[in-house]
């Protein structure tokens, strides 16, 4: 029975990296946001902080100069994993945080053989314990295709891509895709795009309209319905470490969030009646 219990263990977490290798296209916005929406749900959800600016550590109000151990540590053989995780003000949601050291990983691991396994090797042993209890694991990758994307990519079951309705955004999507697929055949043949959300989305501007078009006609079903615009008071937030769920839950970010969560869960349903 025991050996049941480790299985099933494992089959029910989670762990959603939130990628694409260019830089502000709402990735932090969209992890911290959808880790609050759930965890009001009661869901115990974890953050890990893959990016060595930190953002989505001092998104949620957490300093990342602290001194603490952060994801570096772990990575480097310093921490446990378990040891890293950091309370953040919400219930039911805690965080792995990171800072600019981050950054020498890949010159440090440069000799090591299974580096692209460093992030599985670590989050497994602590996902077959008993101390694990979270349902998600979300990880806020780099703005990079760098070893810690792809390190990212390894770990997950799936991926959620964030989509700036802007120029170009099609083109790094492609490239994007490729680098999955390459992951998948030699590193993580389990590994699947769960769906892609457009963010920055201006409807007074007709560009957006076009790449939401075209991106739905490219990608059809995996296209979030709900798109994220753009919004002055989304942007605020991070500011204040707080996400929009929190600091302003009328304005238009804060609700298309809150579409967008509950279009996650109705997904979630559907895998789960499919399997």
């Amino acid at each position: 029975k025991l050996i049941g219990l480790k299985k099933n263990k494992l089959k029910n977490t989670q762990i959603i990296s939130v990628l694409n290798q260019k830089g502000g296209v709402g990735k932090t916005t969209t992890v911290i946001n959808l880790a609050t929406a759930l965890s009001f749900q009661k869901k115990k959800v974890l953050v890990i902080d893959l990016d060595p600016q930190g953002n989505a550590t001092t998104g949620f109000g957490l300093r990342n100069d602290d001194g603490t151990k952060t994801i570096y540590d772990v990575l480097n053989g310093i921490s446990s994993f378990e040891d890293t995780i950091k309370d953040t003000k919400i219930d039911n949601l805690k965080l792995v945080s990171s800072n600019v050291d981050l950054s020498g990983l890949e010159i440090e691991t440069a000799s090591e053989n299974r580096r692209a396994f460093l992030l599985k090797d670590k989050i497994e042993n602590f996902i077959n314990s008993p101390k694990n209890n979270f349902s998600y694991i979300f990880i806020d990758c780099p703005p990079s295709l760098s070893l810690l994307t792809v390190m990212s990519l390894v770990v997950a079951n799936s991926l959620i891509v964030p989509l700036q309705a802007e120029f170009f955004a099609l083109e790094g999507l492609t490239q994007l895709m490729k680098t999955i697929d390459r992951v998948k055949i030699k590193l993580n043949p389990e590994l699947k795009i769960r769906g892609i959300l457009i963010t920055m989305f201006d409807k007074r501007n007709k560009l957006s309209s076009q790449v939401e078009a075209e991106a739905r006609e490219f990608l059809n079903e995996k296209v979030y319905h709900t798109v994220i615009p753009r919004n002055v008071r989304l942007s605020e937030a991070p500011s204040h470490g707080v996400p929009i769920l929190i600091y302003d839950k009328l304005c238009a970010g804060s609700k298309s969030y809150s579409n967008f969560v509950r279009e996650f869960l109705e997904q979630e349903n559907i895998l789960e009646s499919a399997a």
